[in-house]
């Protein structure tokens, strides 16, 4: 993966007509996030851990715990629980018309660290807080995977 992924690898021109063409935003990847979306070819969903065990997201180059670069990249359970969302009744990215509407929920996961990701697989009237949710991941544009949420019907474990 480049170490600069800013826009889609496909063109409308460029792309198969067996591939779709993913044209909402990309992320941009640099060193301290380069893993995570690695990890998300694989369906691993990761995250930094310190030496004392502290959890967080999104990457950076130390512990917002300790304060220290002593930290490794652990693969996470993927599970979490919704602690807010909003839902967009307007596209602000010509990507995202056919969601609309959409949401854009918090979700704390079970290790800790809060992010803002989509819940997926359940209408936007039904999502509640306190709602178990669990990872799964979107294709993208085939380098990269999109972690959303979904409703996990066991909890969290």
């Amino acid at each position: 993966m480049s170490d600069q992924y800013a826009g889609p690898a496909k063109t409308a021109a460029a792309a198969d007509s067996a591939a779709p063409v993913y044209r909402k935003p990309m992320p941009r990847i640099d060193a301290w996030n380069k893993a995570f979306w690695e990890g998300t070819r694989d369906k691993l969903f990761m995250a930094q851990q310190d030496e004392a065990g502290n959890v967080w997201f999104p990457p950076g180059p130390m512990s917002p715990f300790t304060h220290t670069a002593n930290w490794k990249w652990v693969q996470l359970s993927g599970q979490g629980t919704v602690v807010s969302w909003v839902v967009f009744h307007q596209k602000y990215f010509a990507g995202f018309a056919d969601d609309v509407p959409y949401n854009v929920a918090l979700v704390q996961l079970a290790e800790g660290p809060v992010i803002f990701t989509n819940i997926a697989g359940i209408s936007n009237d039904k999502m509640h807080i306190g709602m178990p949710v669990k990872v799964q991941f979107n294709e993208m544009d085939g380098t990269a995977k999109l972690p959303v949420f979904v409703p996990n019907e066991e909890g969290v474990q």
